[in-house]
């Protein structure tokens, strides 16, 4: 039997999780809308196989962003996304190569942003029930 406190726990994990996947589905969707500028972006920052990781990265941002918010294999697609969290921030948001001043404070802020997303992502994949892994 269902206890009030465990709708409300499963309505509050339902949200995170949708609100998780919109965060992957509509930056993956924009990668490809301003696919050659992004490839542009990423060249700034050094990222080595830009157009294959590009694609790549809109791969796992589209179908473990969606995943999430459908809760199949919630787990794995939490720990990957948590993953290329981490990747893209190093990359993306390396405050700690720039000089002082407004862009790297942004930066830093992003990438702060994002590590409270991976841990997000990571809480996810420790409180998912097995069967629903």
């Amino acid at each position: 039997m269902n206890t009030s406190m465990d709708v409300v726990q499963r309505t509050l994990l339902l949200s995170g999780r949708a609100l998780l996947g919109l965060y992957f589905i509509i930056p993956g969707i924009t990668k490809i809308t301003g696919f050659s500028g992004m490839v542009q972006y990423m060249t700034e920052h050094n990222v080595p196989l830009v157009q294959p990781l590009l694609v790549l990265t809109i791969v796992l941002q589209l179908g473990c962003g969606a995943s999430l918010v459908a809760g199949w294999r919630t787990q794995i697609m939490a720990f990957v996304l948590a993953g290329l969290t981490l990747v893209i921030s190093l990359y993306m948001h390396n405050f700690w190569a720039m000089e002082e001043g407004l862009q790297r404070a942004h930066e830093m802020q992003n990438f702060i942003k994002n590590m409270a997303i991976m841990a997000g992502l990571l809480y996810v994949a420790g409180v998912t029930p097995q069967k629903e892994a």
